[in-house]
Order: C-alpha cells, then sequence, then structure tokens
C-alpha cells in the first residue's frame, strides 16, 4: 500500500503591494479587503480548507507582522509565518529553507494576490505530481499576440493555440525544487516564477487546468472584478459601535494616548497602560461585533495585563473584524481634556491605529476638544475619551453568537 505524500503550501506575501493600491491608499493588496476579508485570509483558507495539505507556511515582509497577526487565523496547519527577501524568488526560497525541518514530500507555492483559487485547481496540480516532477496550472490565451522587437512595429504574430498563461499553485517534489533555488541564487538573473527555475534545472512541468477566476491582483480596478467574481457586495451589513472611556490622572511624567507616549506632568492612572483613546476604540468596535467590552476579553483582575500596551488590545479587537471576515470601514475618536495638546499627535495616532487595525490613516478621524473648565475633565482631574467604528460583516457572520 503506498503511503500518502506529504504536502505543503508556500504562500508568498512578501511584496508591499503598491502597484494595486488605490491612490494614498497605504495598505498592501494582501491585506486589502475584498468581500469583506483580506485577500490574504482568502489565499490562506484555501489551502488550510484543503485537507490534502498538511502545512501552510506564509512568506510575509519583515514590516507586516502586525498586519498579519491582525488576520485572526488559527489553525493548526498553519506555521508561523517566516521573514521573506527583497524579491520573490528569494522569498519563496526563505520558505523553501524553512520547510526544511517538516521534510515535505511535496510542495505547492502560490502567489498571496490570488484569492479566488479553487479546490479543483489545487486537486489538479496535486494529482499531476503523481507521475511528474513539476506541475503548473494553465489556461489557454485567447487574444491574438503579436511580437516587436522595438515596440513599435510588428515582427511576427505568434501562434496562440501553442501559447498558455501561467497560474499559481504551481507544484513540485520539494528536494528537487529546493536544490534548483539554491542553485538558482547564485545566477545574476531573476526568474518570474517557480516553473522556469524548475525548467532551468531540467525538470519536466506538467500542464494542469487553471482557471479563468483564479486571478491576480495587480491592479486597483482588480479588486471590483475580484469582488463581482465572488459576489461578496450584496452579503454585507454594517454595523456601528460607539466607545467611551475616562481615566483620572496619577503623579508621572507622560501619558499614553491613541498609542503616542505624550509628555505631561502626570499620568494616566490604569491597569494596563491607561490609554483611554485606544480603551474607547476597542469598546467601540467589540460593541459593532456584539462582542462585549474590552474588560470582557481583558479582564483588570487578570495580572497578565497589569502595565501592557493598549495597542494590543486594540489588535484584538481588529483581529475580531477579520476573525469574522469582516472590515473596519473607519473610526472616529474624540479626546477630552484640558491638556496636554492634542493637535501636535494627531498624525502620529492616525499612523499607530491604522498600523494597529489594518486600515489606511485616510480612514481614521482624531479630534480634541475641551469642556470649557467644567466637570471632571475641566478641572484637569483626567481624561475622557468617546469613540465610534463602522464596520462591514458578511451577513451570515453578522449574527454569529461570539466564540
Amino acid at each position: 500500500m503506498t503511503s500518502k505524500k506529504t504536502i505543503a503550501a508556500i504562500v508568498v506575501a512578501a511584496g508591499r503591494g503598491e502597484r494595486a493600491s488605490a491612490s494614498g491608499d497605504t495598505v498592501p493588496k494582501q491585506y486589502r479587503v475584498v468581500a469583506g476579508r483580506p485577500v490574504l485570509s482568502r489565499t490562506i483558507s484555501a489551502f488550510l480548507d484543503n485537507e490534502s495539505v498538511d502545512w501552510v507556511l506564509p512568506v510575509i515582509h519583515p514590516d507586516h507582522h502586525g498586519r498579519f497577526t491582525g488576520l485572526g487565523l488559527d489553525h493548526a496547519r498553519l506555521l508561523p509565518p517566516v521573514e521573506g527577501g527583497a524579491s520573490r524568488q528569494s522569498s519563496v526560497l526563505a520558505g523553501l529553507k524553512a520547510l526544511g525541518r517538516y521534510r515535505p514530500d511535496l510542495v505547492l507555492i502560490q502567489d498571496a494576490a490570488r484569492p479566488l483559487t479553487s479546490a479543483t485547481v489545487i486537486q489538479g496540480v496535486i494529482a499531476a505530481l503523481s507521475t511528474h516532477e513539476a506541475a503548473l496550472p494553465v489556461v489557454p490565451v485567447t487574444d491574438t499576440i503579436k511580437r516587436s522587437l522595438d515596440g513599435l512595429t510588428v515582427t511576427s504574430t505568434e501562434d496562440r493555440h501553442t501559447l498558455f498563461a501561467a497560474q499559481t499553485p504551481q507544484g513540485f517534489r520539494f528536494p528537487q525544487i529546493l536544490s534548483a533555488h539554491m542553485r538558482a541564487e547564485r545566477l545574476p538573473r531573476e526568474f518570474t516564477d517557480d516553473a522556469a527555475i524548475a525548467e532551468w534545472a531540467g525538470l519536466a512541468v506538467a500542464l494542469t487546468p487553471g482557471s479563468t477566476q483564479n486571478i491576480k491582483i495587480t491592479h486597483p480596478e482588480d479588486f471590483a472584478r475580484a469582488e463581482r467574481l465572488i459576489g461578496g457586495e450584496a452579503h454585507m451589513e454594517t454595523r456601528i459601535g460607539s466607545g467611551f472611556d475616562v481615566h483620572p490622572f496619577a503623579p508621572g511624567t507622560s501619558v499614553w494616548l491613541g498609542g503616542v507616549e505624550i509628555p505631561h506632568t502626570a499620568r494616566l492612572k490604569g491597569h494596563s497602560d491607561a490609554d483611554v483613546a485606544l480603551h474607547a476604540l476597542c469598546d467601540a468596535i467589540y460593541g459593532a461585533l456584539g462582542e462585549g467590552d474590552i474588560g470582557h476579553h481583558f479582564p483588570p483582575t487578570d495580572q497578565r495585563w497589569r502595565g501592557a500596551a493598549s495597542t494590543i488590545f486594540l489588535e484584538h479587537a481588529a483581529g475580531r473584524v477579520a476573525h469574522r471576515r469582516g472590515r473596519i470601514v473607519n473610526l472616529d475618536l474624540t479626546i477630552v481634556c484640558e491638556a496636554p495638546r492634542i493637535g501636535p499627535h494627531v498624525e502620529a495616532m492616525k499612523a499607530t491605529i491604522g498600523r494597529v487595525c489594518g486600515i489606511d490613516p485616510g480612514r481614521i478621524a482624531v479630534k480634541a476638544t475641551t469642556s470649557e473648565r467644567l466637570g471632571f475633565t475641566g478641572r484637569g482631574e483626567g481624561i475622557v475619551a468617546m469613540a465610534s467604528a463602522s464596520i462591514e460583516l458578511p451577513r451570515e457572520s453578522a449574527h454569529e453568537v461570539a466564540g
């Protein structure tokens, strides 16, 4: 009886994703939301949902650990992400080396920007590897292809019947592709995909059926196309949550507000770092989800959170949105105090909140006001923060009971 081949999937997500970003949008394409769910979350889940795949390894940009954590992915077969290199080829090699300890028989290499890869395409590649050294899903080229040597005039017309557009995942026998990649690393050229490296190394690459729906998100308009293919827009609903928090002053030299440390004549008193602004934002997000408040998720009686940075709490709240396959549309924060001055720190707060939540700072408003010397804040006894959050959830998720 033939034993089952072990299979690992590498999801290459180490790029900055700038070509697919709309003007002013700083969220990399693999973390942007399509039909209520981040692109990378969809891509990874396509392999986690496939019982033939034993391990899934994401390869991410060194600056994207916070964004990846914010996806809220948790699965026994999902390996901790490894950092990629300066090129796609070097990122794939980093993933292959990291898989060395697991010694899979086969490896599938997938572009993160293909969130619509079907189980049929994946299984076709796996099946081909039982008789071939490498497998590549393709679709026939339907346009007439012209060749030009100078970019100005046509040199020749290609026979499109012999041409195919390559897709991912591309499949290989693990020892062979690892060896080929390590040899290719020493060359002064870059290969455009892993099948090209296999061809260069002398491996026979089989063609398997791809899909016209297995699109690669490269340009901003590709997001709209993916939305149409998924048909997700009609299945989303908008949820609004509000948050309120207050903390008194205590002796100290600085306060934490919006994830930014601001010099002051006092600190805010609380179990954690007492960042009243982030606490209000957390409650707004939890409220929109219908999942209680910050005290429910991070009880003040739990000593693990003594002195903790409140960005941990906000990251959890944003992660819950991603876990429910939703997205944060916008956040609105108002800070009420006589001092310190908030204005000089607004942009830094927006940048921090955006990074933690995985959204563009342009979707975040941070405002400050005083209470005209009236009441608790007017007497300079502490700070109040109010927040609202707008999120979108798939309708089936919007009515789930929080787990």
